[in-house]
């Protein structure tokens, strides 16, 4: 099953990949794409979400970015699921760095790596 829903700047298509759902992102995460990132990965009603974020293809992301995934990332591991990030462009791996997202959320280098931990 594949669903691509698009806001502006940012393209988000789901996946599955053995039961892990695959968010993949295109385009910039900001203020003006931030809702719709929210809502892709809103886990209400699911019970053990296992979601690695597919970021290859993120031109940008700004503290909107970091906020959602942060929030995310704890909504998942409150109802004992996980949250992955995969192949982050060098600039949204730098900002990720540089507010420690990378030492809360594990961060990989390829999305095979991801679905694979």
């Amino acid at each position: 099953m594949t669903d691509t829903k698009q806001v502006g700047g940012l393209s988000v298509v789901t996946t599955f990949t053995d039961g892990v759902r695959v968010r993949t992102l295109a385009g910039e995460i900001d203020h003006h794409t931030g809702d719709q990132l929210r809502r892709a990965l809103d886990v209400t009603d699911t019970a053990r979400p296992r979601i690695v974020i597919d970021m290859r293809q993120v031109t940008f992301m700004d503290s909107t970015g970091i906020n959602i995934l942060i929030a995310a990332y704890q909504a998942v591991a409150k109802v004992g699921g996980w949250l992955r990030l995969a192949a982050p462009t060098d600039s949204v791996l730098r900002v990720l760095q540089l507010v420690g997202v990378d030492d809360i959320i594990e961060c990989h280098p390829t999305l095979h790596e991801a679905l694979a931990s």
